[in-house]
């Protein structure tokens, strides 16, 4: 195989900025496209000169001119599509979160297993030049052993919009946990090469969302009466095999000095590091004082900086696949298990 025809199912917002990635290497083609609403997938196609639209996924499926498949419909529906995706041959680069729960994403994780199939998940944040470098930097034994992680996203004001799929936990599986706490945690765990959870603790709140307030207006899905019934904020505490904690909290909305902020700190015994604002700092043990570096100058692993570049290289060229199937499971537990732990009022653990 020596490029990529792409079948696009969802033409919602995030596929816009996904096509005009795609539409840049110079080994992938965009060949066809399927949603439920024919105005978004025309103005999809037309925007992105694709030349063939679908109404149905199955249809998509059955052309037999797609290698791959990007997968960007509310979350309900990224499990089912994709085993079918899978089992029509087709490989898949999903849009997070993995699935509604652990054993869909088990399911998934089967059929690319039994189809040969390759199946990602496409965590953008893991490809930042930062993030890369931070990840490069831990691997060197920079900071020593890292014995606390904090991964922190706080929106003040940015619950995607209001009165769509994204705040139904029947559509969604989950609010702000799921949609902006998936990409903190998984890039935790990406910087720290730590995939192995052993336990969790976690809450949940719905404060404002419900209310009618907090909408940050993402999204290009129609407004209906859909229930708002997800969590607009959620924190928890993660322990792990080999001793390490990772504290997670994460807002859709809240009362915040800041309209934005997100980062992951991270803790070692020789330094520590913020991984999105690529800082490191360490203390002079000679003269006491603190040293701050933000020119890291280190060596990226992919200098694309780009998920379907990683994707379309590894299927066309044999590059590492930067989230694998195990890291990607590893994640939804983790997520579950938070959800799990605030509906209980107890801890969760993994069984090994």
């Amino acid at each position: 195989m020596s490029s990529l025809n792409f079948g696009f199912l969802g033409a919602g917002q995030i596929a816009h900025h996904s096509a005009a990635i795609i539409k840049n290497h110079p080994k992938a083609t965009l060949r066809a496209a399927q949603d439920t609403n024919p105005a978004r997938l025309g103005e999809l196609c037309a925007a992105y000169g694709i030349p063939k639209s679908y109404a149905t996924a199955e249809q998509l499926f059955a052309d037999s001119s797609i290698d791959a498949v990007y997968i960007a419909t509310p979350n309900k529906f990224h499990a089912p599509l994709s085993i079918q995706a899978l089992e029509a041959g087709k490989h898949v680069i999903l849009e997070k979160p993995f699935a509604m729960n652990y054993a869909e994403a088990l399911q998934v994780a089967e059929a690319a297993r039994r189809t040969g199939r390759t199946f990602t998940l496409g965590m953008n944040m893991r490809f930042s030049p930062t993030h890369q470098q931070i990840k490069a930097i831990v691997e060197r034994g920079d900071l020593g052993e890292i014995y606390h992680a904090k991964a922190y996203w706080f929106r003040r004001s940015g619950i995607p919009k209001l009165g769509t799929w994204f705040g139904n936990k029947e559509l969604s599986g989950g609010g702000c946990l799921y949609d902006i706490g998936v990409h903190l945690l998984d890039l935790c765990l990406y910087v720290t090469d730590n995939f192995k959870p052993v336990s969790v603790s976690g809450a949940t709140y719905t404060k404002f969302g419900h209310l009618g307030r907090g909408e940050g207006g993402w999204g290009k899905s129609d407004r209906t009466e859909t229930k708002f019934d997800v969590e607009d904020f959620a924190t928890g505490l993660i322990r792990f095999e080999n001793g390490m904690t990772v504290s997670l909290d994460v807002s859709w909305a809240c009362h915040a000095e800041e309209s934005n902020r997100h980062d992951v700190h991270l803790y070692g015994t020789e330094a520590g590091a913020l991984a999105v604002s690529g800082k490191t700092f360490r203390r002079d043990e000679n003269s006491g004082e603190y040293h701050f570096v933000q020119d890291l100058k280190t060596p990226v692993r992919f200098p694309h900086n780009d998920r379907f570049h990683n994707f379309i290289n590894h299927l066309l060229e044999g590059e590492e696949l930067c989230v694998t199937l195990e890291q990607a499971l590893a994640v939804q537990r983790i997520l579950d298990g938070l959800a799990g732990s605030s509906a209980t009022g107890r801890e969760v653990r993994f069984d090994s």
